[in-house]
């Protein structure tokens, strides 16, 4: 019980010692100040040429709307279409079938808002190809256009204007080039060190302590997990998602997982605060989030811990708390 307790502090604490200089960070980045990532300006500026697009264009409220639904749903025509005839499309060694089309339309409207709901299971329903240039890049770009719709809101908030809010798309290229990339690439080498695979090799195959043959899925997925954690994504690249060994394989993978998946959401609560120039206020709503966070935290620890008392009532010993169903490779 105790390893327990200490390993959730100990990631929590981890988070908080990532998230709040983070959120300094992108304060400055979004406020377009001087950050030691700078260097990346002329490939940001490459973008905006290759796109067409003039980044210091002030936008208003509407403008931002109508730059958000239009990207999105070309996304969304793009990835329906995709899914579908992936079956034909290369980079698909187990020969996993297209996806019929009202699976492939849940499926993208589902990525497209960045809730990823799965309807299929990675190892069999999409291909090495579409895991790429579908689920991780909607990965990727969901989650930045989530960042750029609240630093427009970030902007409204401050300035009491719907007017001359930032430009959206140079919001949005930040939120990828100066966040979500780099730190996708930090989060993908520590898995990919410690057995993510990262092969574009077909399945495949050992025999099982049982004399079984079994084919295991593989692929490419240290990169997509990663931003999978840290867009919030969900979706995984193995049906199991995180409860896989190979997309989760030990204590320390778990932890990344965990840090990873909670430090943008908090660095972009301390962002608003320094960006409106209030960080009192920024200080106050993550204040409300902990209390909620341990309010659902604290019950289910104690109620996970405490066993289950119909398994009590028949004499059988729970001294690792309720474990039916659970993961057990990082212990009770």
């Amino acid at each position: 019980m105790n390893t327990e307790l200490f390993g959730i502090i100990a990631t929590y604490l981890l988070t908080l010692v990532i998230a709040i200089p983070l959120g300094k960070y992108l304060a400055k980045v979004f406020a377009g100040e001087k950050v030691w990532t700078d260097f990346l300006k002329p490939i940001e500026s490459g973008i905006y040429k290759l796109s067409g697009i003039n980044h210091k264009e002030a936008m208003n409220w509407k403008q931002h709307m109508k730059a958000l639904l239009t990207i999105n749903l070309v996304w969304l025509v793009y990835g329906f279409f995709v899914l579908i005839y992936q079956d034909k499309l290369p980079l698909n060694p187990d020969g996993n079938p297209g996806m019929t089309p009202d699976l492939s339309f849940n499926t993208i409207i589902s990525f497209v808002v960045n809730c990823d709901l799965q309807h299929y299971s990675g190892e069999s329903g999409v291909t090495y190809l579409t895991q790429h240039i579908v689920m991780m890049f909607l990965m990727f770009v969901s989650c930045a256009t989530g960042m750029a719709a609240a630093v427009v809101f970030f902007k409204a908030f401050r300035d009491k204007t719907s007017e001359k809010l930032g430009n959206f798309w140079e919001f949005f290229v930040k939120s990828i080039t100066r966040l979500l990339l780099p730190l996708s690439l930090v989060v993908a080498l520590v898995l990919a060190f410690n057995g993510t695979p990262t092969s574009y090799e077909a399945k495949d195959q050992f025999i099982s302590l049982q004399g079984d043959t079994v084919n295991v899925s593989r692929g490419p997925a240290a990169g997509m997990i990663a931003i999978k954690h840290l867009g919030t994504n969900g979706g995984g690249w193995f049906g199991a998602n995180s409860a896989h060994p190979l997309e989760n394989s030990n204590y320390l993978t778990n932890m990344v997982e965990l840090i990873a998946q909670m430090i943008i959401p908090i660095a972009m609560v301390i962002a608003f605060g320094i960006f409106i120039r209030r960080r009192k206020l920024g200080w106050i709503i993550f204040g409300v989030m902990t209390i909620g966070m341990f309010l659902l935290l604290i019950p289910t620890i104690s109620s996970e811990l405490g066993g289950n008392p119909a398994l009590a009532k028949m004499g059988i010993s729970q001294a690792t708390g309720a474990m039916e169903g659970k993961e057990v490779r990082f212990g009770p």
